[in-house]
């Protein structure tokens, strides 16, 4: 039998055993990473374990590449020259790799995980090469083939470029050939440009040199333009024609007018000092050789000359009203349109406004007064337009009726003018004639000095030269004498009231009206004032006190007047009857005036009687100090010595005795609320009324407050509190009134019920404050009970420390010491027991963990809440503050989750009957982390420089810290802080673990340094041998 290999056993039962147990055992998926991948051929690769493997397998593509097993492990021949196995990481490293080595890695620990990694091995990629079927094209006629290769290279993806942007397929644009072939079907301008193909695979890219395409198109959106641009040009000017196209290569250009080649080739075509014989239609047309395309287009441009001279003429002869009138417009030129303007305005065709002959005549028909002014016309064309200069038009007319001006009536040996005047142009001529002779040839005629026989008809008449035409008109004139006098004088006896009167008006001269004035108002005849027939005489019957005033009369004709003097008519009359003024009560001891006037013209003469005997004869009457006998009757005689009239009247004065003095009196038992009491108001001398006030506002009677039959006493039944007041009475007669000094009622009432202050409820151990008050006047006095024994006598009651057998009734006694009344009131209370609060929990406060809070009260309780940072939280979780996830249950508050926003200071509040108890405060401290695990320090220096790297992470308590170097299992450093020098053997991966204390979790983070091999340390000879020394040590104690 052949002797079996060492290997084979082994090998055998591995397998057996991982068949069985792959199949049977669950695994939890993990994650192989590769050192690179993808990577060239011939490149090195390290595949990582994410943990240590001691029973398992590396595979690719399911075919064993190493077993692994407790102690030791097994390579398959064919992969045993290129692969190394790192027994402490489980990493598998394979070198000299080939494109066939691409594929599926699996790594299978035994019961513990399965992880894959697909690698990636590609030819990197070598001479890329662009061609183009053509590269001269035309638009819409060629179509563009461009083709990618490369020399070697594996795993090619293609992008094409034109310029730096990037080509997609689209429209016209192909790609084929997995990407290698790009197809542009009609090409166009647009496609014109350098191309370049990028070829580019996981560890290689390169680009082609560029390959331009020529485009070929046009002549196409062809344009002309005209500089200046005009619909019709002038003559003389210079005008530009410029054409231009896009064509490529450049078209040929060739310019015609009105069908004929013009001998120009450039694209602008220059016309200068143009003529009438330049109009026309002009073309330029383009030809590309290469597209073999024609394309022009035309402008017809027009030129005109402009007009020359423009005047205003008429025919026939001077424009006269209501007769026809024409002018004419001469133009020099060709002109388009006319328009005529009369003073700036400018006119348009009526029924009195005609235009013919192309607007050339106009023609008024007939002249109108309107028409006078300033005309003139404006001739129009395209290039130009002119105005003729102003022709004037005068309308001649007239002349029209005469007006005359002057008096109809005239004073004798007087000069007097008359005017005449008639609308007319030219003005008119004017002759004036008396009773048909010729006596004046100017418009104006003056007559004088006048005579009674130069009265009669004047007549003018005026006469319009240029019209031919006259108009005649006359006025008749009346010579009258002057008035000479007016005086106005009394007819028989004086004006005494109700007798007749008469005046009357004396004149001389020559007088037709006579006018009487009152004040400043003409006089007319009415029923008390009567006027003679030619208002001579004017007679008042009777005469009245309203006829006194200013009387004139006004004599006059129509070329004269003269008023008289004012006459001043003062009436007279009276006396009539007499008014007295002065007291009819009078105090003894004074004197008074008495005081009579009555009405008269003149002013009458005045008796005064007491009891029948002459007392004074003047109107004021002042008496000695009365007594009581002067009471009696005083008669007032008036008497008018003019009018023979007297009238009397008299008045009774009565004398009475002083008041002297007035007082409230009170009864002397004291005023009690609910009794009958009274007030009187004693009064010394003779009074007529007593009067009642209460805090200076009149008292008035009602179901309690009753006054005697003489107002003397008011009696209060019963008596109120709001009776109390300051109280006056006043005492009246009819010359003198007194009032009472204040008299103050105080009313006193109670003690009403009381009303006691304090609580209902109170813990042991504590002390509760009852306050008892209650109205009453005077203040009353206080007692305190508790189970039918007094505890104090004051109206403020404190309990000791409560017991629960001071539970009970509280009772509060108020006596008035006036009313001898007293009034209880009571109030129950109920000891209970002290409660205290205080939050606990049982669970350490992990951030994203359920956490909970428990409020722990002593003693019976009604209800429980919460409080965060002085903020009652809510019962309603729709209203809770934002990031914070909370419910309430009895006396928990549960978070779920915590977060780091429930950190804060919390209390909870047990209330009961008493009142409201409040926990300490209980910080919550939220631990978390790590989070955010961080490396910070350089990731590469210098040969021998020193290097610190540190780690961080976000949490709560803070982390331990250890470091791991290139997936070691064992411990390199422990600390945030690790600091080695820049040397090849410390190249490599450091690891961070960070771990929080509380929390238990672990987090690690990794960060690959390098040596800057460029920067080399110079050493001298002498140290060079220090460190070959040093080196040849280590290695001795190493292999030892």
């Amino acid at each position: 039998m052949k002797p079996r290999s060492r290997m084979e056993s082994p090998v055998v039962f591995v397998l057996i055993l991982s068949m069985i147990t792959f199949e049977t055992a669950p695994a939890y998926s993990q994650s192989i990473h590769a050192s690179e991948n993808p990577l060239p051929v011939g490149s090195e690769v390290t595949l990582f374990s994410p943990a240590n493997v001691t029973t398992g397998a590396w595979m690719f593509n399911n075919a064993i590449i190493v077993m692994i097993f407790p102690g030791n492990k097994i390579i398959t021949n064919s992969w045993s020259s290129r692969v190394t196995y790192n027994t402490t990481t489980s990493s598998l490293t394979i070198r000299s790799l080939q494109v066939e080595n691409s594929g599926l890695y699996t790594l299978e620990a035994l019961n513990l995980f399965h992880a894959q990694l697909t690698l990636s091995v590609q030819v990197p990629i070598s001479n890329v090469t662009l061609r183009a079927k053509a590269t001269n094209l035309v638009e819409f006629n060629d179509t563009a083939v461009l083709m990618c290769s490369v020399s070697n290279g594996s795993s090619l993806s293609y992008v094409w470029l034109k310029g730096s942007s990037v080509v997609t397929a689209g429209g016209g644009v192909q790609l084929s050939d997995g990407g290698a072939t790009l197809t542009i079907v009609s090409v166009t301008r647009y496609d014109e440009g350098p191309y370049k193909c990028n070829v580019s695979n996981g560890v290689s890219s390169e680009i082609s040199l560029p390959v331009q395409l020529n485009i070929s198109y046009g002549p196409s959106n062809i344009t002309m333009k005209l500089t200046p641009m005009k619909y019709i040009y002038r003559t003389g000017s210079n005008i530009t024609l410029s054409c231009s196209v896009e064509s490529s290569p450049p078209a040929i250009i060739q310019w015609m007018v009105n069908g004929v080649y013009l001998n120009e080739l450039t694209p602008r075509l220059q016309l200068e000092s143009v003529s009438e014989s330049n109009s026309g239609n002009y073309q330029c047309s383009f030809h590309n050789t290469v597209t073999s395309r024609f394309t022009s287009t035309s402008e017809m441009i027009e030129i005109l000359a402009p007009l020359a001279a423009v005047v205003v003429n008429h025919t026939g002869g001077p424009a006269i009203l209501n007769e026809p009138f024409t002018m004419h417009c001469e133009v020099t030129g060709s002109p388009d349109a006319i328009q005529w303007w009369r003073n700036g305005q400018l006119l348009s065709a009526d029924n009195t406004t005609v235009f013919t002959m192309g607007n050339k005549t106009l023609t008024l028909n007939p002249v109108q007064h309107s028409d006078n002014g300033t005309f003139q016309c404006t001739a129009f064309n395209y290039v130009s337009n002119l105005t003729s200069s102003l022709y004037t038009v005068v309308v001649n007319y007239g002349p029209r009726k005469p007006v005359i001006t002057g008096p109809s009536m005239a004073l004798a040996g007087t000069w007097e003018n008359l005017s005449c005047s008639s609308a007319s142009y030219p003005p008119s001529h004017f002759n004036w004639y008396f009773n048909d002779s010729l006596v004046a040839t100017t418009s104006k005629l003056a007559i004088g000095p006048l005579t009674l026989n130069m009265s009669g008809k004047y007549t003018c008449m005026a006469f319009n030269n240029i019209t031919g035409k006259n108009s005649t008109a006359y006025t008749m004139l009346t010579v009258l004498a002057p008035v000479t006098m007016a005086t106005i004088k009394t007819v028989g006896a004086q004006p005494i009231l109700n007798h007749t009167f008469t005046l009357t008006c004396e004149t001389a001269g020559d007088v037709n009206a006579i006018m009487w004035m009152y004040g400043s108002s003409p006089l007319y005849a009415d029923n008390t004032r009567n006027l003679t027939m030619d208002n001579a005489t004017l007679t008042f019957d009777p005469v009245m006190r309203s006829d006194n005033g200013q009387y004139r009369c006004v004599a006059s004709n129509p070329v004269s007047n003269l008023t008289s003097e004012i006459f001043m008519l003062d009436v007279f009359y009276g006396p009539e009857m007499p008014t007295i003024t002065g007291p009819n009560v009078a105090k003894a001891g004074d004197s008074v005036t008495l005081r009579c006037n009555a009405s008269s013209n003149p002013v009458s003469i005045y008796e005064w009687f007491f009891n029948d005997s002459l007392v004074a004869n003047m109107s004021e009457y002042v008496t000695p100090p009365l007594t009581r006998d002067m009471s009696g009757m005083y008669t007032c005689m008036a008497y008018n010595n003019i009018t023979g009239k007297n009238s009397t009247a008299y008045t009774m004065l009565t004398t009475v005795d002083p008041i002297t003095d007035v007082e409230v009196e009170a009864p002397m038992n004291p005023a009690i609320a609910g009794d009958v009491y009274n007030l009187t108001c004693n009064v010394t001398g003779p009074s007529e009324h007593v009067y009642w006030m209460k805090n200076d506002e009149p008292l008035h009677e009602d179901n309690r407050t009753v006054f005697s039959m003489d107002n003397k006493t008011v009696t209060f039944n019963p008596l109120e509190q709001n009776d109390t007041g300051d109280y006056q009475c006043m005492a009246n007669s009819a010359v003198w009134n007194m009032s009472s000094p204040s008299y103050e009622l105080l009313v006193n009432f109670g003690p009403e019920t009381p009303v006691i202050d304090g609580p209902a409820f109170a813990e042991t151990g504590r002390t509760a404050v009852f306050q008892c008050s209650a109205k009453s006047e005077p203040g009353s006095q206080f007692s305190w009970w508790f189970n039918g024994t007094e505890v104090a006598n004051t109206s403020v009651f404190s309990t000791g420390p409560l017991s629960f057998n001071m539970s009970g009734e509280y009772t509060c006694v108020a006596y008035n010491k006036v009313t001898g009344k007293n009034s209880t009131n009571s109030k129950t209370l109920t000891v209970i027991k002290a409660i205290e609060a205080a939050i606990t929990s049982s669970t350490v406060p992990i951030n994203t963990k359920n956490f909970t809070l428990t409020c722990e009260v002593t003693g019976p309780y009604d209800m429980i809440y919460w409080i965060k940072d002085n903020m009652q939280l809510n019962w309603d979780m729709s209203r809770a503050t934002a990031n914070m996830s909370y419910h309430l249950e009895n006396n928990m508050l549960h978070f779920t989750p915590l977060t780091l926003h429930n950190y804060g200071m919390y209390q909870c509040v047990a209330m009961d009957q008493t009142g409201q108890h409040a926990s300490p405060l209980y910080k919550l401290v939220v631990n978390y982390g790590p989070a955010a695990v961080n490396i910070f320090g350089p990731n590469s220096a210098a040969v021998d420089t020193l290097v610190s790297l540190t780690c961080s992470a976000g949490s709560w308590p803070e982390c331990d810290f250890v470091w791991f170097f290139n997936n070691q299992s064992s411990v390199l450093m422990a600390g945030s802080d690790i600091t080695f020098l820049a040397l090849k053997m410390n190249e490599g991966n450091y690891t961070c673990k960070a771990r929080n204390p509380v929390t238990n979790i672990i987090m690690y983070t990794t960060k690959a340094f390098t040596v800057d091999h460029a920067s080399t340390l110079h050493i001298p000879s002498q140290g060079r041998w220090m460190l070959m020394s040093l080196f040849a040590l280590s290695l001795t104690v190493l292999l030892s």
